[in-house]
């Protein structure tokens, strides 16, 4: 009988059949564009809409806005899903032209509506305020409402409609692809070989220190070889930002408080705890580099292992290790993951041309979602599959809420996919059969606590000091290394060596058009996962219901709303983000312990 295997190629060609050609994505496109037609029509009447009748027009209004919203995803998801595949794909840049376009148009059609939603006098509000048809969406129109009511007149609309059009997303794309058509000579056992960067990054935790070494300073020299087109790139990217938000009277990181849905206060009692709660985990990367035989620790040996327990897995074991722990924590979350990965909705292959990050995108309109990543054979690979399932079963949490309360914050995404790591993480921690096993997975959740604590701080303090030096003009190579280097100085405390100031280059956070600050969310969301699995560890498995409720509600809520509904807490207080800081600080702790005992001599 033929040993079961789980597949290791997804299948997105069942979503557009656009294999052979690419009549399919246009007559999407096609489709989504009569939808766009329909809704400027709609728009275009409601100022006859006077004396009663807003609600349901209002309701006609937002089911195409929900459609073509949802059909546009889907077609993103989808192009984003090949490039990253194959990121030789020329195909798909032209259907990215043709596909933002759209989505600019369209944009500014619901701007349009958020406009009119602000304008309505109280009389009219109060209408659509208690109407049946339209209380599953007063979150959304109050959220319109409230931003839109101090908009900028249609010129200055205008304007940003052709940044946006006008190449904005098309440097994110370019930094892409510039980092797909890397190759890196590494060698491999005294073979030369070239490999991308995502394969590269892989022997980040490799046993060897020559090789973790060597192939570290490859690609940093690599970026640094790249650094002025690099630079080029980060600096359109934050000026066009820098223009938009100038001209919408707000500062970049204002707008991705909105778009996370969380108060700035919130954001400083996060900060405040993190700042307050370093030492700690100085302590552990002084410790683990005295275990590697070194005076301090080296940025490359960040990610190396202390000892040979638990160090490579395979990709059949490790979703196995997954499924196992998911079923004792959250029996539905073991059924969906299983169910994902066998009908071929992840791709895991180690092979050439694929793109050098992991990611989930969600398929609304077919109720789908897809895991991309590059599976090295490590434990970190198996936890990272862990964080992905985690997006996506949020993603089938909120398949029957509608689309428009399905917009969920990252600061909430980040909490699922953490949550679910974490699952994985603690359950093996917990059946670890020695000290040295013990010691090994205590060593991955504390890897995690510094990226989120001082890396993930650091990129923070880099990007406020990039949008203020934009302001006065093109911000050079070496003045991006300064601040590079001073904010990994703050971030980690001076704890680690050998830190690469062009990590500005290096980081494709930086470089995703959509979303300014794509760094904060990602502690947020782990510390909130730690303060949630605190709530499971005093309830148990009647926590399930509660959680899945949580992610439901995600999209329709603030986070402070969110938060306190479900868990009876107020994150604009300290008090909440000590907890979870409290459980890394005892990891830190039990790290230091077992490490003693494991190395101590008589």
């Amino acid at each position: 009988m033929e040993e079961f295997r789980y597949p290791e190629r997804w299948e997105i060609n069942s979503i557009f059949d656009a294999s052979s050609d690419s009549t399919v994505i246009h007559n999407h496109l096609k489709e989504i564009n009569q939808e766009v037609t329909k809704l400027e029509v709609l728009i275009g009447n409601m100022e006859y809409f006077e004396g009663g009748g807003y609600s349901v027009h209002l309701k006609k209004t937002i089911q195409i806005v929900e459609k073509t919203k949802a059909d546009l995803s889907q077609l993103s998801s989808f192009l984003t899903c090949r490039s990253a595949e194959n990121t030789q794909d020329q195909q798909v840049f032209g259907w990215k032209g043709k596909f933002y376009k759209l989505s600019v148009k369209f944009n500014s059609l619901v701007r349009k509506v958020q406009k009119w939603v602000a304008n309505l006098n109280d009389e009219s509000w109060n209408e659509i305020s208690r109407n049946e048809d339209l209380k599953h969406y007063q979150f959304i129109l109050k959220e319109w409402r409230r931003q839109e009511q101090k908009g900028l007149p249609e010129r200055e609309e205008k304007t940003i409609e052709l940044l946006l059009e006008d190449g904005y997303h098309a440097w994110g794309d370019l930094y892409k692809s510039l980092v797909a058509e890397i190759r890196l000579k590494i060698n491999m056992n005294g073979t030369s070989e070239e490999l991308s960067i995502a394969q590269t990054r892989n022997l980040r935790s490799h046993p060897k220190e020559d090789l973790r070494r060597d192939s570290y300073f490859t690609l940093n020299n690599t970026w640094k070889n790249n650094s002025t087109t690099i630079s080029t790139i980060i600096n359109r990217i934050a000026g066009v930002r820098r223009t938009i938000n100038d001209l919408r009277g707000e500062s970049e990181l204002h707008k991705s408080l909105r778009n996370n849905r969380i108060k700035e206060r919130t954001l400083d009692a996060m900060w405040n705890v993190v700042n307050q709660n370093k030492q700690p985990f100085v302590r552990y990367l002084n410790q683990k580099s005295k275990l590697l035989g070194n005076n301090s620790m080296r940025a490359y040996d960040f990610w190396a292992p202390v000892n040979k327990e638990v160090q490579s897995i395979n990709y059949q074991d490790g979703i196995e290790f997954i499924l196992n722990h998911f079923r004792t924590h959250s029996p539905e979350l073991e059924e969906f993951s299983r169910k994902a990965i066998q009908q071929n909705w992840v791709e895991v292959e180690d092979r050439a041309n694929k793109a050098g990050y992991a990611f989930c995108a969600g398929f609304p309109s077919s109720g789908e979602s897809r895991i991309f990543m590059t599976y090295g054979g490590r434990i970190t690979d198996t936890l990272t599959l862990a964080h992905e399932l985690g997006h996506a079963f949020h993603n089938h949490a909120m398949r029957d809420v509608n689309y428009l309360n399905r917009d969920y914050p990252m600061t909430l995404a980040e909490t699922a996919s953490t949550y679910s790591e974490m699952i994985v993480l603690n359950a093996a921690l917990k059946e670890a059969e020695s000290q040295a096993q013990k010691l090994f997975l205590i060593d991955e959740k504390l890897k995690r606590s510094v990226m989120n604590f001082m890396e993930i701080h650091s990129r923070f303090l880099f990007e406020k000091n990039l949008y203020k030096e934009r302001q006065h003009g093109y911000v050079t190579v070496g003045q991006l290394n300064k601040m590079m280097r001073e904010s990994l100085e703050e971030g980690y405390q001076g704890s680690m060596d050998d830190l690469s100031e062009y990590s500005w280059a290096s980081t494709p956070h930086f470089y995703l058009t959509k979303s300014p600050f794509y760094n904060f969310p990602y502690t947020f969301g782990y510390l909130l996962a730690m303060g949630i699995y605190e709530k499971v560890e005093q309830e148990g498995s009647d926590f399930e219901t509660k959680y899945i409720s949580l992610l439901r509600d995600s999209g329709r809520m603030n986070v402070e709303d969110l938060v306190m509904k479900h868990l009876g807490e107020d994150i604009t207080k300290e008090d909440f983000w000590e907890i979870g800081m409290r459980r890394c600080v005892q990891d830190v702790e039990e790290y230091i312990k077992v490490s003693e005992q494991l190395f101590s001599h008589p």
